[in-house]
């Protein structure tokens, strides 16, 4: 075979190689789209309730408690002879809830959390911790969850909901109740006792008849 018919052979071959190339490349296309846009959906699905939360009027974050905080916290918890419940108001991973419930084996506590994800970990946490029968957490909105049957409730709010919840405190907490908010205190409630402590400050509030009907 003389150099120029091998040259003829060659030039017929390579749109037949380029097509094959082609192919190749768009079916490869084709699967890393795929697989991006799996990757995107769960990224999305996961990721969800986390950001949810900022999508409303009044975002609450989640910042765990510190171990000082916690202890702050429970220095103001004082369950009666006949136990007592407490509420967590946005549990987040439940470390309120359970250090009250190990602590104080007379109490209930429970958590009102937004993030599902969060309510589950809480549960199992629980679970671990030996305090499951003691302990609830339920997925709901705050503002949706009556404070009325409680004798002790703690806030993890951001300044810009305290107001609010103030008057939600003052329109549904029963007279006497213990009000523990951490990081930011409400804006007129009276105090009736502080640790001021940086992110790890507590005020301790307890309405009265009279609040509660202004």
């Amino acid at each position: 075979m003389s150099t120029i018919e091998l040259e003829k052979q060659i030039a017929g071959a390579g749109p037949a190689l380029d097509g094959h190339r082609s192919k190749t490349t768009s079916l490869s296309g084709k699967i890393l789209i795929g697989v991006t846009g799996g990757i995107a959906v769960g990224l999305s699905i996961v990721c969800y309730p986390f950001v949810a939360p900022a999508l409303r009027r009044h975002c609450l974050p989640f910042v765990p408690a510190t171990p000082n905080q916690i202890r702050n916290v429970l220095a103001f918890v004082k369950p009666g002879n006949r136990g007592s419940r407490l509420l967590d108001i946005g549990s987040g991973d439940g470390r309120i809830v359970i250090a009250a419930a190990r602590t104080l084996p007379s109490i209930k506590a429970d958590g009102v959390e937004l993030n599902p994800w969060l309510v589950y970990y809480s549960r199992l946490a629980a679970l671990r911790n030996g305090v499951f029968s003691r302990t609830s957490f339920v997925r709901k909105d705050l503002w949706k969850f009556s404070l009325a049957p409680y004798d002790h409730i703690v806030i993890f709010g951001v300044e810009q909901m305290m107001e609010d919840l103030e008057k939600k405190v003052l329109r549904e907490a029963a007279p006497g109740t213990t009000v523990i908010a951490c990081r930011f205190p409400f804006p007129t409630l009276k105090t009736e006792s502080r640790i001021e402590e940086g992110v790890d400050s507590v005020w301790v509030y307890r309405p009265v008849a009279a609040q509660q009907d202004a």
